[in-house]
């Protein structure tokens, strides 16, 4: 029983510990959105685009280091499992958005970045449930 309400409590850190660490992360891609949403830019608000999304993709690799580090075994299986799910759901998002964008329904570069976003939510939603529900 104390060993169980102990790993509760490891849980609920970890858990904690990356919702403080993606708040920011969260924000970056956001404002990476907001930035790559004009169409017509200038030169410098590309500029503005391309480094904020090498910001946000690497602070989403810092997180993920630092949350699979914090892990155990079967949290990291947790976590594994989830970006399959995800990435697999990004992929077929892309490929019917790349559908329409044939049809001339929607432009791709209008839906690119909301799956992408979508994808890593996905991801973080999956994990959080299975390991609620799995404990």
């Amino acid at each position: 029983m104390a060993n169980q309400i102990q790993q509760d409590q490891l849980t609920r850190a970890a858990r904690r510990a990356v919702f403080i660490d993606g708040i920011p992360v969260s924000t970056l891609g956001v404002i990476a959105l907001a930035f790559g949403s004009n169409p017509d830019q200038s030169t410098a608000q590309k500029a503005w685009w391309i480094a904020t999304t090498i910001v946000f993709t690497l602070a989403i690799a810092w997180v993920l280091l630092r949350a699979f580090r914090r892990a155990d075994e079967y949290l990291r299986r947790i976590q594994l499992e989830s970006m399959a799910v995800a990435f697999a759901a990004v992929l077929v998002a892309l490929q019917v958005a790349t559908l329409l964008d044939a049809a001339g329904v929607v432009r791709l570069q209008q839906l690119a970045q909301v799956i992408l976003l979508g994808g890593v939510a996905t991801w973080l939603l999956i994990a959080d449930l299975r390991t609620r529900l799995n404990r």
